[in-house]
């Protein structure tokens, strides 16, 4: 049964985008909520930055998919400073990565069974040795790594079948934004477990096989500029034309919008 609606609360919409202005220790309880409950079809939460707004206005479905997410977080901080604006004066950035280690902790100390999916064999060796090492009593049921295309549907109904002969309690999703969502979205009633998380590039960051940005530009939002600067070929577009969409839709939606 899913229970997740009476724990949604109220949402704020920032340039089409429904945020949920929670901190990490309110999703974690949330998150630990569900878990508990073994709610099905099974929650999934979303974090939330310019891609996805930009995302949210060119694709009707990913829109779709960001109203049926349980919790959709403020990732990046261009979300976090407009719902301050909006009057959340206390709204922190629910970094991924930060959350996913959080909910590791809760893990280790209730038991959860954890299953990992997404980025290379090399990275979630490195990922369980590193999550081994911090939390030595954490359950990990099993990890995987797809094909980096669409899969047939074999391929996905295998997928599907292995994840679920694990029987985790928790899956965290690493096919990077807004695909990770997507996959969420329609797999939610095909996993027999209780909640998904998608964490981007969180896989590398917490295994140290992807350089992180100094906590410094992370706070006052340049984390993109560094994750550029790493990998300028692979991040170019997004950092350039879609940051150009966002503050489109950041002026005409949200600022003009109180103007008027």
């Amino acid at each position: 049964m899913n229970d997740t609606n009476s724990e949604m609360g109220s949402r704020e919409d920032v340039a089409g985008v429904p945020l949920d202005p929670v901190e990490i220790r309110e999703a974690v309880r949330r998150i630990d909520t569900w878990v508990k409950a073994g709610t099905r079809p099974a929650a999934y939460v979303v974090q939330a930055n310019a891609l996805s707004v930009v995302c949210s206005h060119e694709d009707k479905e990913y829109s779709d998919c960001l109203a049926s997410a349980n919790l959709c977080v403020a990732d990046g901080m261009p979300l976090v400073w407009l719902l301050r604006r909006k009057g959340y004066h206390q709204q922190e950035r629910v970094y991924g990565p930060d959350l996913m280690l959080n909910l590791c902790k809760q893990a280790e100390q209730v038991g959860w069974k954890c299953f990992f999916y997404g980025d290379t064999p090399q990275v979630l060796d490195k990922l369980a040795q590193e999550l081994c090492r911090r939390f030595p009593r954490l359950n990990m049921v099993g990890s995987l790594s797809p094909p980096f295309r669409d899969l047939s549907i074999e391929e996905d109904l295998l997928m599907c079948q292995r994840i679920n002969a694990a029987h985790p309690d928790i899956l965290w999703v690493a096919l990077g934004a807004p695909r990770q969502d997507l996959w969420m979205y329609h797999h939610r009633e095909k996993l027999d477990l209780s909640v998904m998380h998608g964490v981007g590039a969180a896989f590398g960051f917490i295994s140290g096989t992807v350089p992180q940005a100094p906590v410094w530009m992370r706070e006052i939002g340049l984390e993109w500029l560094f994750r550029l600067a790493m990998e300028p070929r692979r991040l170019w577009k997004r950092y350039t034309i879609t940051n150009l969409k966002f503050l489109y839709y950041i002026v005409t939606l949200e600022i003009f919008k109180t103007r008027s």
